[in-house]
């Protein structure tokens, strides 16, 4: 069965790859976008962007990445029958770094967002989010609504929906190379506060973290990850298709409870 998805991904890839060439030529990528998946199989590899983003993507102890996103990604490659390679990107030139052929995909608990679905070749969503206010425990109580929050000094990850919701809602802020910096930023007493997504929030502050101190407050947004292809490819309806399997079967299920995500789960149908 494999090999005949494989199969016909591939014939679709080929028939698809003339009416691309317009695309790389302006573009200046040597690559053809529709022959995404092929192109995948032929080299064997699959290149996926992420950052350091606790309980999408992190490192164990031995250094290797999982994750909810890197374990799912794995299922993924396993199934096109090629490696897996993680590449840590700057979240800001996500978009840049597809389109320079450096990655196939960006996994990495990415905020569909008006640009990013108007700039990649994105799956359907299959887990909900939400943009929060993180601060000190023991401040909480003094800043219970948006208003309130307008006196504070925030940290925010460059190009993230948390940097557009500190834009949206008029905030000071500093954008900082990732979530997780941010959050550092606030212990120092650098910034007043951060906004991060909720379920780093979960993973990474309160007790039993390395930020007890901290918590979440004031969610800002409500949104849905999906993940990022360049514009174009093929390589997103065939991730799709395995979200649908990996969904039905209960792997995702088990993948999600096994890092707390499963409330946040989207049905794939």
């Amino acid at each position: 069965m494999k090999k005949q998805m494989l199969s016909a991904v591939m014939t679709a890839a080929l028939v698809l790859s003339t009416a691309c060439t317009a695309f790389a030529a302006e573009s200046g990528v040597s690559f053809d976008p529709a022959g995404d998946t092929a192109a995948i199989v032929d080299k064997g590899t699959l290149i996926v962007g992420i950052t350091d983003f606790a309980p999408m993507d992190y490192k164990d102890e031995n250094g290797e990445w999982i994750g909810f996103d890197a374990d799912l990604a794995k299922k993924v490659a396993e199934d096109l029958g090629v490696e897996i390679e993680f590449t840590e990107i700057d979240w800001d030139n996500k978009i840049l770094e597809l389109n320079n052929g450096t990655i196939d995909c960006v996994w990495n608990g990415m905020t569909l967002t008006p640009e990013v679905t108007s700039s990649m070749e994105c799956t359907n969503a299959y887990l909900n989010n939400a943009q929060v206010v993180v601060l000190p425990a023991d401040k909480a109580a003094d800043y219970p609504d948006v208003d309130s929050l307008k006196a504070l000094s925030f940290a925010v990850e460059a190009g993230s929906a948390g940097e557009a919701a500190a834009e949206e809602n008029e905030f000071s802020y500093t954008s900082m190379t990732a979530q997780a910096d941010t959050l550092m930023e606030v212990k120092a007493g650098t910034s007043d506060a951060s906004i991060i997504d909720l379920l780093m929030a979960g993973a990474m502050i309160g007790e039993g973290t390395s930020y007890p101190e901290l918590t979440h407050t004031v969610e800002l947004t409500t949104e849905e990850y999906g993940i990022g292809c360049r514009k174009g490819s093929d390589l997103a309806a065939f991730i799709n298709e395995e979200l649908v399997k990996l969904y039905q079967d209960g792997t995702m299920q088990a993948i999600a409870e096994q890092y707390g995500v499963q409330e946040a789960l989207v049905e794939q149908k």
